[in-house]
């Protein structure tokens, strides 16, 4: 049984309490958290707006309040674990090649998530993104795994955004033919990316360099595409090793 501190500080309590409902319900807004709080409205906006903040939670554009990318690193399941420890080596050697900021991405249903990112030397450089969320048609990382979705499974994806899916299949359709995708300042002025996906027939991450717009080239698009290639060659590789090594069934799992 837990006792409660003789000298409990109630913002922190509160705080934590928001915590907790963001882990367990995904999401709550200003007046649901005053009442289960039993604070004011404005009280429980600024304990929201810190939680924002230190990133533990994200308003969306229906002001209602959802997990932030510290609470959805919390969420990461094995095979995400797996991915990260694979990948973290080779994203150190494509930041090495290229001395620009890696990451590596996942897609959960229409949004892009960073796993992990290694950032580059240089004095202006992309910062590192682990735990954020953005919009897949728009993340390098995200258009680059949504291109390998077939035309059906990508209405299925984005049903009730019909009006939408014929820009989306021409966008996808240029990612395939030239082997990567380019996010030019579409989710962050300032910043510019270009990414692959994991080679296989369902690949379940995609590599990405995020370089200052100022510094990002087209000419240097061939170059970046392929240390990226590599990059994701290697990483699937050593998943796919890494994945027989673990299953149960096979001599070295034992």
């Amino acid at each position: 049984m837990k006792n409660k501190p003789p000298y409990a500080i109630a913002s922190v309590d509160h705080a934590l309490q928001l915590v907790r409902v963001l882990q367990q319900d995904g999401e709550v807004s200003v007046s649901e958290a005053a009442e289960l709080l039993g604070v004011a409205r404005s009280t429980a906006h600024r304990l929201l707006a810190m939680l924002v903040y230190r990133d533990f939670a994200e308003q969306g554009s229906d002001r209602r309040y959802r997990r932030g990318p510290v609470l959805h690193l919390a969420h990461f399941d094995p095979e995400q674990a797996l991915l990260r420890d694979v990948a973290l080596p080779h994203l150190q050697v494509l930041v090495d090649r290229t001395n620009e900021t890696a990451n590596l991405m996942v897609r959960a249903g229409t949004q892009a998530r960073f796993v992990v990112t290694v950032e580059c030397s240089q004095a202006l450089r992309v910062g590192d993104r682990t735990g954020r969320v953005l919009p897949a048609r728009l993340a390098s990382g995200g258009q680059a795994l949504l291109a390998t979705l077939s035309p059906a499974q990508l209405a299925d994806l984005y049903r009730g955004q019909d009006a939408g899916l014929p820009a989306l299949h021409r966008e996808l359709s240029l990612v395939r033919r030239r082997g990567f995708a380019l996010n030019e300042q579409l989710t962050e002025a300032g910043v510019s990316a270009i990414a692959v996906a994991l080679p296989g027939p369902e690949p379940t991450a995609a590599v990405s360099l995020a370089i200052p717009s100022a510094r990002f080239r087209h000419e240097q698009l061939p170059s970046w595409a392929s240390a990226l290639t590599a990059a994701a060659t290697d990483i699937q590789r050593d998943l796919s090793a890494a994945r027989r090594w673990a299953r149960p069934d096979s001599p070295n799992g034992r």
